[in-house]
């Protein structure tokens, strides 16, 4: 209903249904790349943008914030059905979590609009999707999606905030302040889920964080935006954890 159905505004009309479904354990078959309506890319191929100073240029970044909201919805289910025996209290709130970054789609959509684009005026990639897995565990798919993909979306989007201060109108304001301040409860989420789960399976956390990034790290999309030891901490990230992550950026970074 939404992982294999392409219109975007069909997938909104169906979320909630999906993720009730999902956590009754009736859960819809999860495809090895979710439908889309538009023409999907490579990052690299993507076509370039135009400044925030234009209206097409403001539209294009909502268009891709729009895919990215399209696919953390899509992954906030995918892990809903694939992990039905997760903790209660972390099915629950991740299905709360979902049904929000539909809600941040449905902004991005409507902002895109009043600039006068629609949905599919440029291709779009599926990147995060890709980087999660069926073999996944559920302490990967956490790591992935919440502390490293969204976690990844803090910090670009302190840098977005900032640029936005020079446009003197544009639903961009509203619409970026909104994902960036809901997105610091959705990353803490993850932080507090890791380090709970770890606890139940007798795991030291912050040796496990830098091993399992590590394992993972060549599957996942490369990010060289400055950390934001800010925001991140603010979403449960560690001191040490936030040294690993700036370290991390800086291997990426030199080649």
């Amino acid at each position: 209903m939404v992982l294999s159905h392409g219109p975007v505004w069909g997938k909104l009309s169906n979320i909630e249904k999906s993720v009730h479904e999902a956590m009754a354990g009736r859960g819809e078959s999860v495809p090895l790349m979710p439908a889309r309506d538009l023409e999907v890319l490579m990052p690299g191929l993507l076509p370039p943008k135009k400044g925030l100073s234009y209206r097409e240029g403001q539209a294009r970044l909502l268009h891709d914030l729009a895919s990215i909201e399209l696919q953390a919805m899509e992954l906030g289910l995918r892990t809903l059905i694939e992990f039905p025996e997760a903790p209660v209290g972390f099915r629950e709130e991740l299905a709360q979590i979902t049904l929000s970054e539909a809600s941040h789609l449905k902004l991005c959509l409507q902002g895109l609009e009043s600039l006068g684009f629609r949905w599919g005026s440029w291709p779009a990639h599926t990147m995060l999707w890709s980087a999660t897995a069926a073999e996944d565990s559920l302490l990967d798919r956490i790591l992935i999606v919440h502390r490293y993909l969204e976690g990844s979306g803090l910090d670009a989007g302190e840098t977005l905030l900032r640029r936005l201060d020079g446009i003197l109108e544009s639903p961009l304001h509203h619409i970026a302040k909104t994902i960036v301040t809901e997105e610091i409860g959705h990353v803490e989420f993850g932080s507090r889920w890791y380090r709970n789960i770890c606890v139940t399976e007798k795991m030291d956390s912050q040796n496990d964080f830098p091993e399992r990034m590590t394992k993972l790290r060549f599957r996942l999309p490369k990010r060289i935006e400055k950390i934001s030891r800010k925001l991140r901490t603010e979403a449960g990230f560690t001191e040490s954890e936030l040294d690993f992550l700036e370290e991390l950026r800086t291997s990426i970074t030199k080649y």
